[in-house]
């Protein structure tokens, strides 16, 4: 089980932490992601990390300003976006999966949250 937290509504240019907290069997999770749908648009992969490692993906549109981290301790993952823009408001969901083939895809992730929402105001 997920749950995902922290969304909320920001000022362009601000700065929100998702978290998201795993329940259940995590010694068997493999990699999370974040991933976000805005209204109208098909979900959009922002983040990945793998558990074991801590190697992260991200996709070009948020290098720089998006930043996934894990703190295996308290089975959560967290999202610090960072310098935010009106285009980044989406309801921010969390994934999980036990194996992964390729990163961005959405069909690879098993578990899923049930989102966040994050509005950034101009």
């Amino acid at each position: 089980q997920l749950q995902a937290s922290g969304g909320g509504l920001v000022q362009a240019g601000g700065s929100l932490r998702l978290s998201c907290t795993t329940s259940g069997r995590t010694f068997s999770l493999y990699a999370m992601a974040w991933f976000r749908q805005a209204p109208g648009k098909e979900r959009e992969f922002v983040a990945g990390i793998k558990l074991n490692g801590g190697s992260t993906y991200y996709p070009d549109s948020v290098k720089g300003r998006f930043t996934i981290s894990r703190d295996n301790a308290k089975n959560t993952v967290y999202l610090q976006v960072n310098s935010l823009k009106p285009e980044d408001t989406a309801v921010y969901y969390c994934a999980a999966t036990q194996q992964l083939t390729t990163w961005g895809l959405d069909r690879e992730f098993k578990y899923w949250g049930q989102g966040t929402q994050v509005t950034v105001s101009s």
